[in-house]
């Protein structure tokens, strides 16, 4: 049996779905190539060999040949379509995140209870990444003694517009973050305060946060999308018995003229290549199988991430350390 898949969104990350379907997933089938431009869900059709391609996004996941649908369109559609999917009685992976407000997630999380499964599978492919692994399995281990503190930075090359703000860093760049803070420390997060300093000129500088876990944690998040250098993504977790700094992947370096040189990507997709294809890998199992991923994340972790980014816009806003005032994790999720 091959899993017939929809990939709603042909932007970039909708390609590389499309891409990671056709090329990396034996045992699925790039079904339809959806995206309201025609033209690019053509364009993006044909380059991967998809069946069909489609301009309407509800009508493709209620298509009899479609088994499964991946969700990469703007930001404000994922928690409709989620719904759409849940409805239809269809598996979806949706890219992050779930919602920039919490209480669509909560919506989603309603549907998946009241259908008594679980069918959303949220894009948060960082949990797959060999780096973040082998800290959450350091720790696990003991090896590193009670955690104390988490530091992370974001760093991207520059802004997709230049109407982005501050508070999008936090909404749009910052839910990884703060997903893999919950993931590898194990405990949920109860306040946030976030600075930015002052640059030079009118582009929109970075953003500081700090947060505090459930377990007496300290956590540092910068999110600077206007870096220049180059896609740089790395961590810290600082133990009482010593510590494990995530490494910039570099695959060459250059020695010349007495320096070293060595290369950066230009956005996340080489960094987190190997992780996409292990988390599609996870969701065709899922839909084949009925059994959610033991790694992945569900739409409670995507309600928590829309949960702290809000709460920390707040605090940007007010430049006050403000409580995380999350709901009871239901038993359906546990």
């Amino acid at each position: 049996m091959t899993i017939r898949i929809a990939v709603i969104g042909a932007g970039i990350m909708g390609a590389d779905h499309a891409r990671i379907v056709a090329h990396d997933l034996p045992r699925a089938t790039l079904q339809v190539v959806c995206d309201t431009d025609a033209d690019r869900a053509k364009s993006v059709a044909q380059e991967y060999a998809a069946v069909d391609c489609t301009t309407n996004p509800e009508d493709t996941i209620f298509r009899d040949d479609v088994d499964a649908v991946i969700i990469a369109s703007p930001d404000t559609t994922h928690a409709p379509l989620s719904l759409a999917c849940i409805s239809a009685r269809k598996r979806a992976l949706c890219e992050k995140p779930l919602s920039h407000t919490s209480d669509d997630c909560l919506a989603v999380m309603r549907a998946e209870q009241d259908a008594g499964a679980k069918f959303i599978q949220i894009g948060f492919m960082r949990r797959y990444d060999r780096s973040y692994i082998d800290m959450r399995n350091t720790l696990a281990s003991g090896g590193l003694g009670r955690p104390l503190m988490m530091h992370n930075f974001h760093r991207n090359v520059s802004t997709p517009a230049t109407s982005f703000t501050g508070a999008m860093a936090i909404t749009s760049s910052a839910p990884h973050e703060f997903d893999m803070i919950r993931h590898v420390l194990g405990a949920e997060c109860t306040s946030i305060a976030a600075f930015q300093p002052r640059r030079s000129d009118d582009v929109v500088a970075p953003v500081v946060m700090v947060l505090e876990t459930s377990d007496g944690q300290l956590v540092t998040v910068e999110i600077n999308n206007n870096a220049v250098y180059g896609y740089d993504v790395r961590a810290e977790l600082v133990g009482e018995a010593g510590s494990l700094s995530i490494n910039t992947v570099a695959h060459s370096r250059i020695d010349r003229a007495l320096s070293q040189f060595t290369q950066y990507d230009a956005d996340w997709r080489g960094r987190f290549a190997d992780a996409y294809r292990l988390q599609n890998r996870d969701f065709v199992r899922f839909v084949e199988t009925g059994e959610f991923p033991v790694v992945a994340s569900t739409a409670w972790d995507g309600y928590c991430a829309a949960l702290i980014a809000e709460t920390g816009v707040r605090a940007l806003a007010t430049g006050t350390k403000q409580a995380i005032d999350m709901i009871a994790r239901p038993q359906f999720y546990v």
